[in-house]
């Protein structure tokens, strides 16, 4: 083997309410598709080594997240991304597009306005528009301005192993959720150990998608239950704690920006709470996120609401990874539930 056969990635590592943000800079091919949902799938199929490499073991964790920078395809937008995770890809992200604000506006690939600098960001749930306020060419809060997001079914039951029947709503923030108080399921929020939050959130979920048909009004590739949210029982407006469980049982450290848009359009379908009115969110970080709906949104889905979400972004750090073709694990690795399926796989 010669060193021309390693590749190479560059990457800027941040978090966002410490959910990490692995934004990749070098060595990803160009995506050619004309559209970013078309992209999105180019990435799933011809470049899904790339996306295991930097989410999954030695160089990421069960809880990594990233970003790829692709061309946007929606004239307006000033630039555009798609998400990744452990499991594949996902439609919206919240904590990685206030990153991604943060990112642009400090390492200058945007033009920069103070007090405030504003961008289109072509995401493949639609195009956001972010908001950054700038102090001396240091960004010091970024806030986005979601897609239409819309109560899509009200309690949906399912029937959930251990958990028997439940009921959940079904929302859409830029990603469908099914979102319920913890205690609808006889766990206490706050003192029921995380680890057994987290079971009954991805057992809700595997239900969730076996069970109900999603339908999203403008593209099929968003018609997908991407996670379950459990929530405490504050009432709005009052300041609440959620939790969110998507793709395979990853944990969001974060308050999840589209978890949040989801619940304030929830909350207003539902009558409780109003437009312009503020809430606050908080993850299993205590860092929060505030939100608010600023417009009302005419759409073929009833109640389609725009919601504001704001938050804060740190860097971690930069690295350049280098994939081996010879390490066999060099494309990444999850562990096995048991050493059974280890020996299976052999």
């Amino acid at each position: 083997m010669t060193n021309s056969a390693i590749r190479r990635l560059t990457v800027v590592d941040m978090h966002t309410a410490g959910e990490p943000v692995r934004i990749v800079t070098g060595g990803y091919p160009e995506l050619s598709g004309a559209t970013i949902l078309d992209k999105r799938r180019q990435a799933a199929v011809h470049h899904d080594d790339l996306r295991r490499a930097l989410m999954l073991e030695p160089r990421g964790h069960s809880g990594m997240y990233g970003v790829i920078p692709v061309r946007p395809s929606i004239a307006g937008a000033d630039f555009a991304a798609l998400f990744t995770h452990g499991e594949g890809y996902s439609t919206m992200c919240g904590h990685a597009t206030i990153a991604i604000g943060k990112w642009l506006v400090e390492s200058k690939r945007i033009a920069v306005e103070e007090p405030e600098t504003c961008f289109a960001l072509e995401l493949p749930c639609g195009v956001v528009d972010v908001r950054c306020r700038v102090e001396n060419g240091r960004v010091t809060g970024t806030a986005f301005d979601s897609v239409p997001a819309f109560l899509s079914q009200a309690d949906v039951g399912v029937e959930v192993p251990g958990f028997g029947p439940v009921s959940f709503d079904l929302v859409y923030g830029g990603a469908f959720y099914a979102v319920l108080p913890a205690s609808s399921l006889g766990l206490d929020f706050f003192e029921t150990p995380l680890d057994r939050l987290v079971a009954a959130g991805a057992a809700i979920t595997e239900a969730g998608r076996r069970a109900i048909e999603i339908v999203h009004p403008d593209a099929a590739d968003l018609a997908f239950l991407y996670g379950t949210i459990l929530t405490d029982d504050a009432p709005p407006p009052q300041p609440s704690y959620n939790l969110c469980i998507f793709a395979d049982g990853q944990i969001d450290r974060s308050p999840t920006g589209s978890g949040v848009t989801a619940r304030m359009a929830r909350d207003y379908a539902r009558g409780l709470i109003g437009l312009g009115v503020e809430r606050r969110f908080f993850g299993p970080t205590g860092v929060p996120f505030d939100a608010r709906i600023i417009e009302i949104v005419p759409a073929s889905v009833a109640d389609a609401v725009r919601v504001r979400v704001g938050g804060h972004s740190a860097y971690c750090g930069t690295a350049t990874f280098e994939i081996d073709p010879d390490d066999v694990l060099g494309l990444g690795f999850t562990l096995p539930r048991n050493y059974g399926a280890l020996v299976a796989a052999d």
